[in-house]
């Protein structure tokens, strides 16, 4: 496993706006992660809750049928949709701040410019359950720059079968394009022009690997029709300069000046409330 990509993987990446960068954790890193975000969801980890962001999982597969998006526990169970802010735990922080993913920000952002973290989470379609993800560009139009740069993480094997990610290759080229919407999803007239099902790309991943994808990159994915859940990390790493219209809004520096540390986070963690009443 190299902690640097290659000038032809970036052309690649480029060009088509997305890259499997192969097995980035090992079995031993990958089932430490395992162990842990279900810990979380049991109400089982050293974690400060209250400062989660938790959404359980719809029943119907519908994404506006989803739970409420809101901080705090929502009862021990492994059918959470959605784990938001895990650049708080030290586990999920160590692994963020690889060399590789330095690497890669550099090459979008520009060497020296400080790197936060808009959203670090992870995303969950349990067995049998999985809500279905319309088509859509990541961006916020609540930021005076542009994210542009997300790396998500296989926990699980993601197939066709159990709703693995699915992209339209060298659509990020298009520029924005519902730019008015709030968190860039398309207008049905929108994806039936631009997302015809002979153009998607299905990302199937072993458990380990990592896919690099630009967020205007059009992109959705389909619930789970297996017995095998599919969890994934998606890091949204931004310029550590971004500001946001919205006053309570801050992000967490990755890399650069002030970024947080494995051990500053722990810290924390154990001095706030952890297992939820």
């Amino acid at each position: 496993m190299n902690d640097q990509i290659t000038d032809t993987q970036w052309k690649q990446y480029e060009d088509e706006g997305w890259l499997n960068l192969g097995p980035i954790l090992n079995s031993k890193d990958l089932a430490a992660l395992q162990q842990r975000i279900d810990d979380i969801m049991l109400g089982k980890a050293p974690v400060n809750y209250d400062g989660l962001l938790m959404q359980l999982d719809s029943e119907s597969g519908k994404y506006e049928d989803a739970g409420e998006q809101s901080r705090g526990h929502k009862g021990a169970t492994l059918n959470y949709r959605k784990i938001q802010d895990l650049e708080h735990d030290p586990l999920f922080l160590e692994y963020m701040q690889r060399p590789i993913f330095r690497d890669v920000c550099e090459r979008v952002y520009g060497k020296g410019v400080p790197i936060g973290c808009f959203r670090a989470m992870f995303m969950n379609k349990p067995a049998r359950k999985g809500t279905w993800l319309p088509w859509h560009q990541d961006r916020w139009n609540f930021l005076d720059r542009d994210p542009l740069l997300t790396v998500w993480t296989a926990l699980d094997p993601c197939t066709a079968a159990n709703g693995c990610v699915q992209v339209i290759p060298k659509s990020h080229k298009l520029g924005l394009l519902n730019p008015g919407h709030l968190s860039g999803f398309l207008t049905p007239e929108l994806a039936k022009e631009h997302c015809p099902s002979e153009k998607a790309v299905l990302l199937e991943l072993k458990a380990g690997e990592v896919v690099l994808l630009h967020n205007w990159l059009l992109h959705a994915s389909d619930v789970n029709r297996s017995e095998i859940s599919r969890r994934g990390f998606s890091v949204c790493y931004m310029d550590g300069r971004t500001h946001s219209r919205k006053e309570d809004e801050r992000y967490s520096p990755i890399f650069g000046a002030g970024a947080l540390t494995p051990d500053g986070v722990a810290a924390r963690a154990s001095a706030a409330k952890k297992i939820p009443a």
